[in-house]
């Protein structure tokens, strides 16, 4: 006979053994919570304005986000952990803007995956600013115009973000923190498909969707615009013209969804920086971004790499960024697990100072898992 199959997903919440459970309890513990809530957020506020040091350290934005953070991965029960990380991660956020106006510039227009993901980052009483230029985000942090700036990094299908990387080179800012947004493109349009001849958005968009686009509108020309936002309105007053761009573009310019999620690859993932001076304490999960310049010799890289291997320390990411006017000599980015106030790591940031021409340590923050 054939076994039963069975359930094996998370079971179902059931009441608590006892006497049974009303709504006047469960009322109870909603005011208990939000009691709690107020609480927190009130000593929060009195340790910020205390004379005492470490108090003051333990209440910063980025120290209230690990700490809550770290908490929330030991939660038990229902609640999926990643639940409970981004409500205590929203209660860090709304509880530092409490503290100081938290303002960020990224790369805009609004509506475009970089707004979709400084959303995703900070709180909603954060103000954020739109800038035309990746260059410009680090400029207002390193000028002090902005308390952050968030800068696309990395995409899992075009790869490097050059820009980025070359304003690293340029300015001393560093990392404090990682968004990794999964990019769902869809294909947005006032008229009815048969009547597309054009469809536009940012060329990173377009190549991610190419083999999509190909296969549905093999005549369709594929028109660069300056962004994905951009395409949208421009859309919303050709009915000819197609965008490629998000779904809240769709929302603001009143365009109806031909088809949704048309990235060639399903884990679509962009991984954005945020960028600030604030150190990001020591916690579990962390990474540390590096940027480093070798002598050009034979096995400089090598050496470099035995590093990492002795002190069995994880590389999730190394990039080659070449030296401007010096043929064939790169600077290198690499991100590896670990905070650069562990033991291990120091002791490998130590060794690789000394074999190094230049050693920049960008940052140590949490480690973000993807969001949709």
């Amino acid at each position: 006979m054939a076994k039963r199959k069975t359930n094996r997903s998370r079971p179902p919440v059931r009441a608590a053994r006892g006497k049974p459970s009303t709504l006047a309890e469960l009322r109870k513990i909603e005011r208990q919570f939000l009691r709690l809530m107020s609480a927190h957020a009130r000593l929060v506020s009195r340790l910020a304005n205390s004379e005492n040091v470490a108090a003051q350290e333990g209440v910063t934005p980025l120290a209230l986000e690990a700490r809550l953070g770290t908490l929330a991965e030991s939660a038990k029960g229902p609640l999926e952990p990643l639940t409970v990380k981004r409500i205590m991660l929203e209660l860090a956020r709304a509880e530092a803007a409490l503290l100081a106006p938290v303002s960020v510039s990224y790369l805009g227009p609004q509506y475009s995956y970089s707004h979709l993901a400084a959303m995703e980052r900070f709180s909603a009483t954060a103000t954020l600013t739109p800038v035309a230029t990746i260059a410009t985000v680090f400029e207002d942090v390193h000028e002090g115009r902005t308390s952050f700036g968030l800068v696309p990094l990395e995409n899992s299908t075009d790869g490097r973000v050059v820009d980025t990387l070359g304003m690293f080179t340029r300015l001393p800012v560093r990392i404090c923190g990682e968004v990794q947004l999964r990019i769902h493109h869809n294909l947005l349009s006032k008229g009815p498909p048969e009547k597309i001849r054009e469809i536009q958005s940012k060329p990173q968009a377009l190549s991610q969707c190419r083999q999509w686009l190909t296969k549905h509108f093999p005549q369709a020309r594929l028109t660069h615009a300056a962004s994905t936002t951009e395409a949208a309105q421009l859309a919303s007053n050709k009915p000819a013209i197609a965008a490629v761009a998000s779904l809240p573009a769709a929302e603001e310019y009143g365009l109806q969804v031909l088809a949704a999620n048309i990235e060639d690859n399903p884990n679509n993932i962009t991984r954005f920086a945020v960028i600030g001076d604030s150190p990001t304490p020591r916690v579990r999960g962390a990474k540390t971004s590096l940027m480093f310049e070798i002598s050009h010799r034979p096995g400089g890289l090598a050496d470099i790499m035995a590093i990492f291997k002795r002190n069995r320390l994880n590389l999730t990411w190394i990039e080659s960024f070449p030296l401007p006017g010096r043929a064939q000599e790169y600077l290198f980015f690499i991100e590896l697990e670990g905070h650069q106030l562990e033991p291990r790591v120091k002791r490998a940031l130590g060794s690789l100072e000394r074999k190094s021409v230049r050693l920049e340590i960008l940052g140590s923050y949490p480690s973000s898992p993807p969001l949709s």
